[in-house]
């Protein structure tokens, strides 16, 4: 071969060599660009369906009282953060039996209990229950079973579906 041919035969190999590597920069900026595209699409997709961080549950610190000779429950808010009655429900126990009768927070005037609630429980007052609150209710006679002192009332409190207290006390 002559000097001429190897050197042409050199210039074909190294255009052959450049055009396979230049190749590879456009497959690889389409993929980038595809991946990027993908991620923000996600991204968007999550946030315009709504993603929410739920609602963290109020940390409060609570005390029952009941009277066995009146019928009352008194539950006072002693430390802690505020609590929205509209988010609360309560269940309560004495002697381990549910009342007939649960009381729905707030309320005015409910069957199963006598006159109107006191404090953040009443649905005139306002719905946060702040701390060093009481919020009072008195079981009629007419729920089951009726409240007698030395009974073992339990009340639990409840935000959404998170037990935020457990409170137990005896009817004096």
């Amino acid at each position: 071969m002559s000097a001429r041919a190897t050197l042409v035969g050199q210039l074909i190999r190294k255009q052959r060599a450049y055009r396979s590597s230049r190749a590879i920069s456009p497959v690889v900026g389409v993929v980038t660009l595809l991946a990027i595209t993908v991620c923000l699409a996600v991204t968007v997709a999550i946030l315009v369906t709504g993603w929410t961080v739920p609602n963290p549950t109020p940390t409060a610190a609570f005390e029952l009282q009941a009277d066995g000779d009146a019928g009352t429950l008194t539950i006072e808010h002693v430390a802690g953060e505020s609590v929205d009655v509209r988010d609360l429900s309560l269940t309560v126990l004495i002697n381990d039996t549910p009342l007939s009768s649960q009381p729905s927070v707030p309320f005015a005037g409910k069957k199963g209990y006598y006159g109107f609630p006191a404090g953040p429980f009443n649905e005139q007052a306002d719905p946060n229950w702040h701390a060093g609150e009481r919020a009072e209710l008195t079981i009629a006679s007419t729920n089951n079973p009726t409240l007698e002192s030395g009974d073992l009332v339990t009340v639990t409190l409840v935000v959404g579906e998170t037990v935020i207290a457990t409170l137990e006390a005896e009817a004096t």
